[in-house]
Parts: C-alpha cells; sequence; structure tokens
C-alpha cells in the first residue's frame, strides 16, 4: 500500500471519528436523556480544556521519546476504550468527566496526525505543500461519511454513535502502527521549560495588533462552539411542532431497509413525496445529513479563499467570515422544514465561508506577523484562543443563557431567540473588529499560499 494511500486512510479514520459524534450529541443529549442545556454547555468545554494543555505536552512526548506515529496509536486506542464507556453512563456530572478524558486523548492527535503525514511524505520523496492537501480533504469526507452513517442509520439520538466512534478509534489506533516511522530526537538542545511549551509565544500580547487577533480569535471561536453543539437538536426539535404535523405523518413511513436496498430506498421516497421534497423530509428525519452540507461547503471555500486574500486582504476576509456568521445563526433563526426551508440550506452553505475565511486566514496572518523563531509556537497560540478559550467560552456561556432566558414553561427551547441572540452576538464581534483591528492589506500576504 502506497504512503499516499495509507495517509489517506489515517486522515478519513481520523475526522470519522469525531464526525460521527460531534454534531449529533446534542440530540442524544436532550432528546434521550433529557439533561439540561447548562451541563450540556459544560461538556462542550471538554475539547477547549484538552486544547489547553494536551496538544503541546503530546507534541513534547513525541519529540523526545515515543515516536509520533506510535503515540497516535496508543491515544486512538485509549480514546476508543473511552467512547465505548461513554453510553454507560448515566448522570451528566460523570460524563462530563469522562469525556474529558475522551478529549484528553483525541485533541492531540489531530496535530500528531498532521506531523506523521508531513513526515511520511517527506521521507517519500515528496513535495508536502501539493500532495498534502488533496489528502487532508478526505479528512472532510471522513466527517461527513460518519454524519451520514449515523443519521441513516438512526443512531443520531442513540448511544450507538459513541460504538461507531469508538470502533472507527480502535481501528486508527491499531492502523497507526503501520504507519511510517517518525524519528525521535533524544538529543535535543538544552531549552527551558516554558520555549518547550511554546510559551514564549505569549509575548506577543505585548503587540496591541496581535493582542487584538488572538481575542477576536476567541470569540469566532465561541462561534464555532454554538453552532457545533446545537445545529443537529435544532433541527431535530423540528418535529415536535405541531404545525409539521402533515410532513412528518408522510416521512414517518418512510424507513432505511437494509442496506443493500438502499437504493429501493430512494425509489420509495420518490413514489411516496416526489423528489422536490427530498430535503425537507431529510430536515425532519435525517437532520445530520442536512448539517453535512456545512462540511460540504468547506471544501469549496477552501478552493476560494487565494482569490479573496489576494483582491481584498486579509483583514477584510476576516471581516467577510464574521458577516458570515451572522448570516449562518440568522437564517436559522427565521428557517424551518416548509417554506423557509431555503433559510436552512443556505445558512449550511454559508458555514464554509464563516469557518474556513477567519481560520485559514487567520493562520497565515500570524505566519506572515511573526517572528520565525517563535512563528509555530504562535500558532499554537491561535489554536489555543480558538479552540480552547473560545471553545470554553461559546460551551459555558450558551448553556447558561439558554437555560435562563430561552427555554418556556414545557421546558422547549425557544429557538428563534437562541439563534436571533447568537447572531446578534456575531454582529457586535464583526463590528468592534472593523473598527479596533488595524491593519492594511499587503501583496506579499499570501505569497505563503501560492509557495
Amino acid at each position: 500500500m502506497g504512503i499516499k494511500i495509507r495517509i489517506t486512510i489515517m486522515n478519513f479514520l481520523q475526522f470519522f471519528i469525531w464526525g460521527a459524534w460531534l454534531i449529533t450529541i446534542g440530540g442524544y443529549w436532550f432528546q434521550n436523556r433529557h439533561w439540561t442545556g447548562t451541563d450540556f454547555g459544560v461538556i462542550f468545554s471538554t475539547m477547549g480544556i484538552a486544547s489547553l494543555f494536551m496538544p503541546a505536552i503530546a507534541g513534547i512526548i513525541a519529540d523526545r521519546w515515543i515516536n509520533a506515529e506510535k503515540l497516535l496509536g496508543i491515544f486512538h486506542i485509549m480514546g476508543a476504550a473511552v467512547l465505548f464507556i461513554l453510553p454507560k453512563v448515566n448522570d451528566p456530572t460523570t460524563f462530563f468527566w469522562v469525556m474529558l478524558l475522551n478529549m484528553v486523548f483525541y485533541m492531540p492527535t489531530i496535530s500528531l496526525a498532521i506531523t506523521v503525514a508531513y513526515s511520511a511524505l517527506k521521507g517519500a520523496g515528496l513535495d508536502v505543500i501539493k500532495s498534502y492537501p488533496p489528502i487532508r480533504v478526505f479528512g472532510t469526507i471522513g466527517f461527513i461519511v460518519a454524519m451520514w452513517t449515523v443519521s441513516l442509520l438512526k443512531f443520531e439520538t442513540s448511544a450507538m454513535q459513541f460504538y461507531v466512534a469508538s470502533g472507527a478509534s480502535l481501528t486508527l489506533g491499531v492502523f497507526s502502527f503501520s504507519l511510517p516511522k517518525c524519528t525521535v530526537n533524544k538529543n535535543v538542545r538544552s531549552k527551558n521549560l516554558v520555549d518547550m511549551l511554546g510559551l514564549k509565544a505569549f509575548t506577543l500580547f505585548k503587540n496591541p495588533k496581535m493582542a487584538m487577533f488572538f481575542i477576536f480569535s476567541m470569540m469566532l471561536g465561541a462561534s464555532l462552539q454554538l453552532t457545533n453543539a446545537y445545529g443537529d437538536t435544532f433541527l431535530h426539535d423540528f418535529s415536535k411542532v405541531p404545525k409539521y404535523a402533515d410532513l412528518i405523518s408522510i416521512y414517518e413511513k418512510i424507513t432505511i431497509p437494509n442496506l443493500h436496498e438502499i437504493i429501493g430506498f430512494f425509489n420509495k421516497i420518490s413514489y411516496l413525496m416526489g423528489v422536490e421534497n427530498l430535503i425537507p423530509m431529510l430536515v425532519l428525519k435525517y437532520p445530520a445529513i442536512i448539517m453535512s452540507i456545512s462540511q460540504m461547503s468547506e471544501t469549496l471555500f477552501i478552493l476560494a479563499i487565494p482569490f479573496f486574500l489576494l483582491r481584498f486582504g486579509i483583514k477584510k476576509v476576516m471581516l467577510i467570515s464574521m458577516v458570515a456568521w451572522v448570516l449562518r445563526f440568522a437564517l436559522f433563526g427565521f428557517g424551518n422544514p416548509a417554506e423557509a426551508l431555503w433559510m436552512i440550506i443556505l445558512s449550511n452553505i454559508i458555514y464554509g465561508m464563516a469557518f474556513d475565511f477567519f481560520n485559514i486566514s487567520g493562520s497565515l496572518f500570524v505566519e506572515t506577523q511573526t517572528d520565525s523563531s517563535i512563528r509555530a509556537s504562535a500558532q499554537g497560540v491561535f489554536m489555543m484562543m480558538t479552540n480552547g478559550f473560545g471553545a470554553i467560552l461559546g460551551s459555558w456561556s450558551s448553556g447558561l443563557m439558554i437555560d435562563h432566558y430561552f427555554k418556556d414553561a414545557a421546558g422547549n427551547f425557544e429557538w428563534q431567540g437562541i439563534w436571533l441572540t447568537f447572531a446578534a452576538y456575531s454582529l457586535v464581534v464583526a463590528i468592534l473588529f472593523a473598527f479596533l483591528f488595524r491593519h492594511k492589506h499587503h501583496p506579499n500576504e499570501v505569497a505563503v499560499l501560492n509557495h
């Protein structure tokens, strides 16, 4: 098996594991367990907490003591065991600690997988810049396939989603030991602990522009957690609305037969409702499939980033991302599976712009604005602010806000108020960014993308 194929399989499984539960855990939490929004917000903060320290620690271990591919395998096997235990947890507090342990094992594997891929491609004499992006796309495909698998098998509100993720994690864990060997440098020049952990990059906060950038990175990281945490359960809740009873009565007649009869399933759909009603059916019965449009959109907007950067510059591209978050949430606020279905679809398409335009452009900004001696650790600070502090901010604050202000007497979510509040938050962030973040566009900022 060739190097590219092996690294492609690694990337596919890496994000399949995450996609099997990340978007649908809300359906399990609220539809199955009926636990509170406050507790759920804390659950989603676990990836942020783990991101604060585990990637750096794993990097040190991989550099000094254990080969990266072996450490990747160990973490995924440990993660498989934790995911297998999750469905057996019967209270939200214990669930938090078990999920945090899962994130402790999973979050560092994202950077470890990149390390393994780069090392393998370089070892094979391949151009990393040309070879890696097409391979990385299969990570997004893996995420989408996982969402479709969980949705079509009707595991969105079931504990089975964690067993699917556990099986994929175990598979990747074992497979990782067959990947090309990454070198371990046991003769590293003496460095103090601050340098090893990349803490020197925090001196960037002394620069007002960089400090402002990192603060807004945290705020945008919060927006990402809002859409991950509540998108799927929002679509699930349409099935509880009496207004859509007629639609649901039709869709409930449609079940997925054995996988070998999948063609007959789509014929049945066409016969009962007509092709024009396929998407409304997916919204009500298979919302994770609709949410996967967001990941499909990502792959398209990634290709558009170089054009936008060259034409508008980094600040405007990041501002476009913030406006896209406003539209993402507002369209969800007014969308429904009937006459406003187009809003739900458009919201998921816009997600690709909202996510990619800030994350990739932000990474390029860090690359062009920092000294080479701390460039890698500066990228680590950027990820810490988005996936760490931003994730915690979005998870905890949204859970508290929803429980206190956006539930009716029966305990049902008031989704329009929730999404419009998120939209208002994103609008405030966009306005503040436009006025407070000062940066002039230089054409050489996009040189990194072209080489």
